[in-house]
Order: structure tokens, then sequence, then C-alpha cells
């Protein structure tokens, strides 16, 4: 009798079972996912699933690394179209530090440079390269730019209006080593009495970021990368606008991308690695390098001299191992901050005490004048603006003329010393000497051009002897004497 097991009959594929696991799997974890998401919007945001998929803790190489000598700028157009004041700025860079490389990003070349490191063959930070791409304003691009730079990359960042003072390799000192040193910053501003101040207070304590040197792949970088990422899509939500058309006052761009967005990422890396976030007084007034984990914290002297605030006067010798000079910060035009309609921004005063509460206590008294005291003061005002931003232009015309000055010198002495270096290297041959020295010799005993050589003259002959009274006329050598004889 033949026993049929129809317990088998519709049995699935060897291949189908071999599947099962994968697919129960799968399953498995998109209802993990969708279960610690259920009911956050937010998290299945692009940039949120990215972090997540990209890891978050790189290998960092903490210990006995060097930081790589290269060094990074970035401006509108390459080196060779550089005009003079840029020029002039840059060059001190490679001249300080003959053995680093030194690169320019530039508008041509950004989003490749993007596209390469952080898409799918770079890292695959999707949303960085999005968010690179679409954004618009020009200040959030340069300053998301060089902490993509310093992130991949590593080295010295630097602003094009910052001028190399002291070599890179002088800037670690003892008893401070390079191998335990991963991020090299500078103090900018240190002004704690107004950190409660309304408009000042958010900026009275920073970090400087338009100089940095960094290891790659910095736990700050990255902190800052997914912090400004995050910030810009805030800002476009709340803003309800694609992220292209985003709007952004002075303030706003200081704390999402600036001074105040890097501050905040340095202190936020100085906790984790020791434990708890350092008080500023920490940095009130330093005159030495202080090490903060393996953020090495230089005196705002270094990267941040003759502000006129913050005790940044640059001592003899000097301390400064950059100068920034502001030439290229033109952003906050474009990024407008609050400004009283009478006595202009407290941010003028340059954080002079008796300026700042004498702004306070205007402001605060403005209601209560009379209109014709508002539009005296207002007329003044804008008057004051106008002879400021007159004085301004001559100033910037002049130093465009000096800079032309001292680059024309610099050029000349250049092209001597390579003719002394190639007249040592290949001197002339003896004949060839000679001849120049006989030359040399015609041209010594020539009179200059602008007096003409005197044609030979002769003497006039005595004058008869029957008129002896008559007095004889003077000799000369002088052509224009018509009683000269010319032969």
């Amino acid at each position: 009798m033949q026993v049929t097991n129809t317990i088998f009959v519709g049995r699935p594929s060897k291949q189908i079972r071999r599947a099962l696991p994968v697919y129960f799997a799968c399953i498995f974890i998109a209802l993990v996912f969708f279960n610690s998401y259920s009911g956050d919007a937010s998290s299945l945001k692009p940039s949120s699933i990215w972090k997540r998929v990209w890891p978050q803790s790189p290998l960092y190489p903490k210990t006995n690394s060097k930081f790589p000598k290269k060094i990074w700028q970035t401006w509108k157009v390459d080196p060779l179209e550089f005009d003079e004041r840029d020029s002039g700025r840059a060059r001190t860079w490679p001249q300080k530090n003959p053995g680093h490389r030194y690169e320019v990003l530039t508008d041509g070349n950004d989003m490749d440079y993007v596209e390469r490191n952080f898409g799918p063959d770079g890292l695959n930070r999707l949303d960085v390269v999005y968010m690179y791409r679409t954004l618009t304003a020009r200040i959030i691009k340069a300053d998301l730019l060089r902490y993509l730079i310093m992130y991949v990359e590593g080295g010295v960042y630097a602003d094009i209006d910052v001028e190399a003072v002291q070599p890179v390799d002088t800037w670690i000192q003892a008893p401070h080593d390079e191998g335990q040193v991963g991020l090299v910053i500078s103090v900018e501003i240190d002004e704690p009495d107004w950190n409660k101040h309304k408009i000042l207070g958010p900026k009275s304590q920073s970090f400087c970021q338009w100089t940095i040197m960094a290891k790659p792949k910095h736990p700050v970088m990255l902190r800052l990368i997914d912090n400004v990422v995050a910030w810009i899509e805030t800002m476009a939500n709340k803003q309800s606008k694609g992220v292209a058309e985003i709007e952004l006052n002075f303030d706003e761009v200081l704390s999402g991308t600036g001074p105040s967005a890097f501050t905040t990422a340095v202190l936020a890396e100085m906790a984790i690695q020791v434990g708890k976030e350092p008080p500023w007084e920490k940095f009130h007034r330093l005159n030495e390098s202080t090490l903060i984990g393996d953020i090495l914290v230089l005196p705002v002297q270094s990267f941040a001299s003759n502000q006129g605030h913050s005790h940044s006067e640059d001592p003899e010798p000097t301390k400064a191992l950059v100068r920034h000079h502001y030439h290229a910060s033109l952003w906050p035009s474009r990024h407008p901050r609050y400004s009283h309609p009478g006595y202009g921004m407290v941010e003028e005063c340059n954080w002079t005490p008796d300026c700042v509460h004498e702004w306070d206590k205007n402001v605060a008294n403005w209601d209560a004048l009379p209109q014709d005291a508002k539009d005296k003061q207002i007329a003044e005002h804008n008057k004051m603006l106008e002879e400021k931003s007159a004085q301004e232009e001559k100033e910037r015309l002049d130093r465009e003329k000096e800079d032309r000055e001292n680059r024309e010198k610099e050029q000349l002495e250049t092209c001597a010393k390579l003719q002394i270096e190639k007249l040592k290297e290949h001197p002339l041959p003896v004949d060839n000497q000679t001849e120049i020295q006989k030359d040399e010799k015609k041209e010594g005993d020539a009179k200059p051009a602008e007096t003409p050589t005197p044609p030979l003259v002769l003497a006039a002959p005595p004058a008869p002897e029957a008129n002896p009274a008559e007095p004889r006329k003077p000799v000369t050598d002088n052509p224009r004497h018509t009683d000269a004889i010319k032969i």
C-alpha cells in the first residue's frame, strides 16, 4: 500500500526556505525602527537618518599623531586672480611655511570638493552635500566649508584676510606636545562682564574661527557639521522656506555657524573629554596656552591681537602668530543687525564700557524724547555715518596704495637678488667683463645726457695794438657765446 506524504504538499522551494531568515530579520528591524520613532516626525528627517547611518565615533588618533602639513584658504577666485591686497596676505603662508602644502578652494571647485569627500564615494553624507549645494548664503557656506575641510583633511585653515606672522611649526610650545594636541584655537572675544547684555551677551565670550589648526576627524569638526546641518533645517522650517530662501540676520549667523557656534561645539567637546564644561574664567585674560583634553587654547594675542578690546594689545616682542586685517569681512552688510535710528549699533562701541552704558541709557530714554529732538538726533547720526563711510573709503584707498607700493618694492628687490644670484652662479667670461668695464669707463667719462658736450673752441687772436684801450672780450668754451670760434 503506497503511502502519500500529504503534509509536504505545497512545500516552499529550497530558495525560499533559505531566504526566510532574512525576510524575518528585515521585518523585525522595520518594526523596531518605526516603533522607536513613532510620534516623532523629526527623527525621520534626512539629516537624522544619515547621522544614524554614518558612524558617529570615527577612528580619531588621539595621541602621538602629527598635524598635517597643509594650509587651506577659501576665496571667490584662485590665487592667480587674487587682487594685490589678498595676494599679499596669502603669500605670507607659503613664505613662512615652506614645508607645507598650500591650497585654495574657490567658488569654482568647492562643490566638487564637497561631493568628492562627502558623497557616495567619500563619507557618504548626502545631507551635507545637499545642504552645501542648496545654500545661497555665502557666509554660511564659507563657515561650513572650513569645518568640512578641517574634518576631512586637517591642517591649518585661515581666512583670506589673515596674515601669517610666525611659522605654523612654532604654534605649539612646551610644555605641550604635538602628539597630545588635536585642535589649536585662540580666544577672540573676552568680555565676560557683558554676558548678561541683551545684544552683546551671546557673543561676549568666544573663540576665534578665522584661523584653526586641527587633526583630521577631530570630534569638534564633526559636531559642528552636524549642528550646522540641523540648524539650517530648523531655520528653513521656522521660516517655512526652502534652504536656498532662508533669511538670516547678523546674530543668527554668529550663533548658527560663526564664532558662537564654534565656541559651543568646542566647549561641548571639552566637557566630554574632561567630564565637565570649563568655566570661561579658565580663558579670561589668558597669558599662556592651556590644554583642555586635547584642545589647546592660545591667548587672545595669538590669533586676534590689537582688536581694541578683550585685552588683546600685542606686546613687544609680539605674541601674534597671525594678524587679521578684516578686509574680507563684508558679510555683515548682507545680514542686518539691530541698529537704533538715532544711536546706531551698540557693537560700534567696540566693547568700551562708557560707550555701551551711554548707548543703553539713550535707547531706554528714546521714547520720552519730543519728536523734534528725535529728528535732530537721527540727522546727526546719519551725518556721522556718511562721514565715517567717507573716511573708511579713504583709508581703503590709502591701504591699497600702500600695498601696491610695497608689492612693487618687493618685486624689485626680488629681481635684484635673482640677478645677483644668477651672476654668482654663471659669471660672465673675461672678454665680456673687459668689454663691460670699457663701456662702464666710457659711460663714467661721458657727461650727463642733459648737458651736451661743448664743441672744441679756440681762443680768438689778440686784439690789434692800434686800439689798446679797448678791453679784450673774455674767451669762453660756452657754445652760447657768439665770440667763440667753433671748429
